[in-house]
């Protein structure tokens, strides 16, 4: 079996407000998948189902070959389903190593927190990311990181967590061009791990870069998909702005 991810006719409302109508999507493993569309698409109701804050009101969810039945970010993540929102929020006068495991604590046989395994696995995350030569420590407070950092940070719980899909949602908003270019660095290091990736973007020439495949969302439909060897980064944006009018 290679797909990771199957979704059929996921069907989400809220109120009169129909976000998502009949939505068919799929992930293969070891893929990445850029979402793309307006907003309003429906893109952000979509990856919430999947990591399972939010329920659909219709339609099957299958992760790793199981039929989701009961929605929880606990359920999604016992699936091996990480997300990395938008708004990345961090403790930043925390050290790494406690952000890296805020909520998620490596507790000893008393049941306290074991902050010596914590730092240790820190220390590993960060060799993994290329992070260390940057002079970042497990004890480096989080506020002192760059925006591509806090974004490789985030990424790298997904990968001690071994998450088999990581859902980011606009990575690379708001970042400088060298910035952006460590998180698509990021993205396909998760690609060579073999882990399954679904990326929001705005920015198209990000998407192409990285992306395997695209799939376009409007107004809660799936207007159209193509894998990257069907169509130009130009054919994309075209497809893009006919599918928002």
């Amino acid at each position: 079996m290679n797909k990771i991810l199957e979704m059929r006719g996921v069907r989400k409302s809220f109120g009169s407000v129909r976000a998502l109508r009949g939505v068919d999507f799929s992930l293969d493993r070891g893929e990445i998948t850029a979402l793309l569309g307006d907003n309003g698409a429906g893109k952000s109701t979509l990856i919430k189902i999947i990591s399972g804050l939010y329920a659909p009101d219709e339609g099957d969810v299958e992760i790793n070959g199981v039929r989701v039945t009961r929605f929880s970010v606990a359920r999604a993540r016992a699936l091996g389903v990480e997300a990395v929102y938008q708004d990345r929020a961090l403790g930043v006068s925390q050290p790494l190593w406690r952000n890296l495991f805020a909520g998620r604590h490596v507790k000893t046989r008393f049941g306290l927190i074991d902050a010596k395994r914590e730092r240790e696995a820190a220390a590993e995350i960060i060799s993994r990311l290329g992070l260390s030569g940057a002079g970042i420590s497990p004890d480096t407070p989080a506020g002192l990181l760059s925006g591509g950092e806090r974004q490789g940070l985030a990424i790298g719980r997904a990968m001690y967590f071994k998450a088999g899909v990581v859902i980011l949602d606009e990575p690379t908003t708001a970042l400088a061009v060298s910035e952006s270019e460590k998180v698509l660095d990021f993205m396909r290091m998760l690609k060579s791990e073999g882990r399954s990736v679904v990326v929001i973007t705005h920015t198209i020439e990000h998407a192409y870069r990285v992306a395997d495949r695209f799939v376009i969302l409007s107004h809660g439909k799936v207007f159209g998909e193509w894998r990257k060897d069907e169509l130009t980064e130009h054919d994309l944006f075209a497809r893009l702005m006919e599918a928002e009018r």
